[in-house]
């Protein structure tokens, strides 16, 4: 009899689970902890504390006389960082006769403050029980409800050490949890009990250090790091150094500021510092809780959204993605030779070959972002230097999207999963049901999306301006060229239809069958350039009607196509990041207005948010509600939404470096945000100050 399948049930890339409205997380890079609003991790529950795609705590929870906590209040001192306000439902004590604060931070370990108050004048004696257990349950098993692999657990209590310690092991998967206590604990099974004797008013404390560690027989590709654990208080684990690297900005709108802000902050929080070989980086992780890992599209989206901000992340994402670019034909992978990766994750089911994530190739968009994510990066920073370092993975790159075009008969860039856990759908919107025709029928692979083939129109285009004006190479700069022109004409016959008035189709099928659902995608075939000027106004009427335009953004499918639904994590909700390039789109084709109807739609619904854009948010129409509606598994926050914020800001201010090395700012900025103020944008290897009220300023940053 065959051994059974330990990821049978497991689905890879489809939507992600719930996770409750009232959740507390707290995060840094690769490891965050995620709770309940009492600071408990319950049993059977999304819950927990992760590191490197690992449960590290599935159980960590705080009574009373073994009385559940009544909570009273919680929430973050800081992204890292976390306070939960609880008292006691009764016992050997008066109901609410105590308070009690848990005090939780997180960086490579996780260290919790329980302090205990006595509201009573008189001596009191009580128990505190802390639960704990790990499953070390990979975060693929959560996140899809799968049924856990059974590998070898082991338990270890330690009395000198005051401690307790997990442990499990499958194959060459090993990890270890270990927890410290700050006085002597009393062990009963799965409980760690404390006798408290408090005086009248009196108060006291336990600290709880956890420690986490992997030790698999096989090397992984590369190491993710957290900030260490700080004391409560320190300065956010080193982010606060990093926030005052990044522009500031000043306006008599303060919801503006709050939300610039927020952006920062998260953006600061969801830093990963990525090891490799003798390099290390930072890159942004994806998103909170699912997707606290390396990835190819949303980490380089991330990158080009955040240039004028934060330009060391594209060369970190450059580096590391181009260290990771396909080398073989690897089928249940997706590998192929000069393909730029996907996902990179680091658990039980990867480690163990369960999973293709080691790393993952299926993103058929990811290389030709890359190309122009580099050349835009170099557009902005002038740094030629890693141009010509990174040229061959470019020759590489190029060379992957020339073969995988060969094997399409009209020559476009398609995809079609080899791998048996591989992705159905392999562009952004990659769940099973991304990708519909008007009529709601799903397409099936191979499928070639539209905007794909923008992005390698734009790709071409850029890497032919590298190619002459950093490598001194016109060949391939005319090579490039002409095979740009020949790609927009052929892409215009294939994807244009003249119905509902005109639009682009969302893609083709194997059979050349236009997939005719009208989506957001037609706002990226304005960001790339593919689309001809003509093509231009039926595309912005498309966008801004009834059907796409929510009122708060535009929604990924519209509302007149069987397949939407205002609840559809591709088919009909509103996402941020796609807002954000659809608007870089309306800029570079004049048409700013609609530009900022978008970017001002977008921070007003950020507004209902605590200033913070989630992935995504239902696609309901504004007139039907007085707020965005949420969107029950969005992550929050989520990267390239975070980021968001940054490219409007850009293109509202039209920053571009010209020919003379200089920032320059062609602004259109709504009234409402005016008069702005943006300090220290780092540009052309300086630092520069931007001012829009009657006038644009642009003024260069003395070098300090």
């Amino acid at each position: 009899m065959p051994e059974p399948d330990p990821s049978a049930g497991v689905r890879f890339g489809d939507e992600p689970p719930e996770v409750p409205g009232d959740a507390v997380a707290v995060y840094r890079g690769a490891a965050f902890a995620l709770s309940d609003r009492a600071g408990d991790v319950l049993p059977h529950t999304v819950t927990g504390v992760f590191s490197a795609d690992t449960r590290h705590l599935s159980h960590f929870e705080l009574s009373i006389d073994d009385m559940r906590l009544a909570p009273l209040s919680s929430g973050h001192v800081e992204p890292h960082e976390a306070r939960f306000f609880l008292t006691n439902r009764g016992g050997s004590v008066a109901r609410h006769g105590l308070s009690i604060e848990r005090r939780r931070v997180i960086g490579e370990g996780l260290r919790e403050s329980i302090i205990v108050r006595n509201h009573d004048n008189v001596p009191v004696r009580t128990e505190l029980v802390l639960r704990c257990a790990a499953d070390f349950a990979d975060l693929f098993e959560i996140k899809n409800a799968a049924g856990r692999t059974t590998g070898s657990f082991t338990s270890q209590q330690d009395l000198s050490t005051h401690s307790i310690s997990f442990s499990y092991e499958r194959g060459p998967f090993r990890a270890s949890t270990d927890i410290r206590f700050s006085r002597d604990p009393e062990f009963r099974d799965d409980a760690v009990v404390f006798t408290l004797e408090l005086p009248g008013r009196g108060s006291t404390d336990i600290v709880v250090d956890v420690t986490w560690t992997r030790k698999d027989e096989r090397e992984a590709p590369i190491l993710v790091r957290s900030r260490p654990v700080a004391t409560l208080g320190d300065e956010d684990l080193g982010a606060t150094a990093w926030l005052r690297m990044l522009p500031q900005l000043r306006s008599d709108n303060d919801d503006l500021e709050r939300t610039w802000l927020q952006s920062c902050t998260d953006l600061a929080a969801l830093r990963m510092h990525v090891e490799r070989a003798n390099r290390s980086v930072q890159i942004p992780a994806a998103g909170l809780p699912w997707f606290m890992a390396v990835f190819g599209r949303d980490t380089l989206v991330t990158s080009y959204q955040s240039l004028f901000v934060a330009p060391d992340l594209a060369r970190g994402t450059l580096q590391l993605l181009a260290d990771l670019q396909g080398d073989e034909d690897d089928a249940f992978r997706d590998e192929e030779p000069g393909k730029i990766m996907h996902e990179l994750r680091h658990g039980e089911l990867t480690v163990c070959g369960d999973a293709p994530h080691r790393p993952y190739y299926g993103s058929v968009d990811a290389t030709p972002l890359w190309l122009i994510v580099l050349s835009e990066y170099h557009r902005v920073t002038r740094d030629d230097d890693l141009v010509r370092t990174l040229w061959p993975n470019v020759g590489r790159a190029l060379g992957w999207i020339e073969a995988a075009r060969r094997r399409d008969r009209n020559g476009l860039l398609t995809y079609q999963t080899r791998s048996s856990k591989g992705l159905h759908n392999q562009g952004w919107k990659d769940s099973g049901a991304g990708v519909r025709f008007a009529d709601g029928r799903i397409a099936q692979a191979p499928l070639a999306l539209c905007e794909v083939q923008g992005y390698v129109f734009d790709a071409y285009d850029r890497i032919a301006e590298l190619a002459e004006g950093v490598m001194d190479d016109a060949g391939l700069a005319a090579t490039l060229r002409k095979e740009r022109d020949a790609l927009r004409e052929r892409f215009d016959d294939l994807f244009w239809t003249d119905d509902r008035d005109g639009y682009y189709v969302i893609a083709l099928d194997g059979d050349g069958t236009q997939v005719d659902s009208l989506t957001s995608n037609i706002g990226h075939l304005l960001w790339s350039g593919i689309a001809p000027d003509k093509r231009a106004q039926p595309i912005v009427d498309r966008l801004f009607s009834g059907d796409l335009w929510s009122g708060w953004g535009i929604r990924t499918t519209a509302w007149s196509d069987a397949g939407f639904s205002p609840l559809g994590y591709h088919t009909g909700t509103v996402w941020a990041h796609d807002n954000s390039l659809i608007s870089a789109g309306l800029a570079r084709y004049g048409f700013r207005d609609e530009l900022n109807r978008i970017a001002t739609a977008m921070l007003e619904a950020a507004e209902h948010r605590g200033y913070r854009l989630p992935e995504a948010f239902a696609g309901y129409d504004r007139a039907d509600t007085v707020f965005p509606v949420r969107y029950p598994t969005a992550s929050d926050p989520q990267a390239w939404a975070t980021a968001a914020p940054f490219l409007w800001m850009r293109e509202m201010l039209g920053l571009h470096v010209d020919a003379g090395g200089g920032l320059a700012a062609d602004a259109l900025v709504p009234e409402a945000f005016l008069p702005l103020r943006s300090f220290g944008i780092p540009a052309a290897g300086r630092r520069w100050d931007v001012q829009v009220a009657d006038q644009v300023s642009v003024t260069e940053q003395p070098v300090a």
